[in-house]
């Protein structure tokens, strides 16, 4: 069975999307929609797709497709996602797949309501490396300390500084550093220790109200996870999860490539997988994968995960200061801003 997939948004994240496609086996891409007919075309043109629309209930409505990639900005994800949902379409939703908990739990509930597949494209988990990663948490011992590292000066930072907001740097589409690099961060410390007692956050917030660089704390019962993120400087530290009897370090927490465990009597174990360098070829296959089974839900990206991370960066953001429109728009539903995190594994 091939999947035919239709995508919303044609930027250079559909471009790795379509690059990581050629490996993949059971994916087709027969439709694409962009805010312009013209833009839609040309995409398709150089694509090789079918068909180009500037309207998404029209492609929704066509026939033509079995599950759609959405990669537009944060702001539309839950909107479009539901639009897709109710015509009987699959999502593979860009993360972070909401602008906050409350509508990704409408998210969810349009999911099982409509017996339809929603996974957010949360890279790493699928990636060998990091599968790699989770089968040697037992040689280092009980873990104490998880440290997640993202620093990447943005290529839009330089707009900012000279004055001109982009979307990387725009809180309307629920932008910012925390939900760009920073999730990356969180995903694997809620993926391999469940959700923290405490979430604890501080960050530095710019004039356009998108934050630029922060840190997260994540109080658990017999251990503590940090998160370090930047889009306004660059880092080239690793990532490390610290165990009692030695410690993982990982060079890329948002697609670990490089992997090594470093022992407390001096051995060095290389634990790295051989992977292909179109890294999210893994998720993208997982997701063809789960289409054909007839599955609703990921069993790795789980609805459960989405929401645990999400509901952490909720509480980050509050404690750091940085709103968006659609948590204004959410409001109604809220029960609270209150964290009430329980550990889960």
């Amino acid at each position: 069975m091939t999947v035919r997939f239709g995508l919303v948004g044609t930027n250079w994240i559909t471009d790795r999307l379509l690059a990581a496609a050629q490996e993949a086996e059971g994916f087709e891409a027969v439709a694409v929609c962009s805010r312009s007919k013209e833009r839609a075309e040309a995409y398709a043109a150089r694509h090789g797709i079918a068909r180009a629309y500037d309207d998404m209930e029209a492609m929704a409505a066509s026939g033509l497709i079995d599950a759609v990639y959405v990669a537009t900005p944060n702001a539309y994800h839950a909107e479009q996602s539901i639009l897709f949902m109710r015509h009987g379409i699959h999502v593979l939703c860009e993360k972070p797949a909401a602008s906050n908990g409350a509508e990704a739990r409408r998210m969810i509930e349009e999911a099982r309501r409509c017996g339809v597949l929603l996974m957010e494209a949360m890279k790493p988990t699928f990636i060998p490396s990091f599968r790699a990663i989770e089968r040697a948490l037992p040689s280092i011992g009980k873990v104490r300390r998880y440290v997640g590292n993202f620093g990447q000066y943005s290529s839009r930072y330089d707009a900012y500084r000279a004055g001109t907001v982009l979307n990387a740097f725009d809180p309307a589409l629920s932008n910012g550093a925390l939900m760009d690099l920073g999730v990356y961060c969180l995903y694997p410390a809620i993926y391999w220790f469940g959700k923290p007692l405490e979430v604890k956050a501080s960050g530095l917030v710019l004039e356009s109200g998108a934050d630029g660089e922060g840190t997260v704390l994540l109080r658990y019962a017999d251990m503590e996870a940090v998160a370090m993120y930047s889009k306004i400087t660059n880092s080239y530290a690793p990532s490390e999860i610290q165990g009692e009897d030695g410690s993982i370090l990982i060079d890329k927490i948002s697609q670990p490539g490089r992997v090594s465990i470093r022992y407390h009597d001096g051995r060095e174990e290389e634990i790295s997988v051989p992977q292909s360098e179109h890294t999210m070829v893994y998720e993208l296959q997982a997701f063809v994968n789960l289409v054909r089974e007839g599955r609703t839900e990921s069993d790795i990206n789980t609805h459960e995960r989405m929401l645990a991370v999400l509901d952490v960066v909720d509480e980050a953001r509050r404690q750091i200061g940085v709103a968006y429109p659609a948590d204004r728009a959410e409001a109604a539903g809220a029960t609270g801003s209150e964290y009430t995190g329980i550990t889960t594994k």
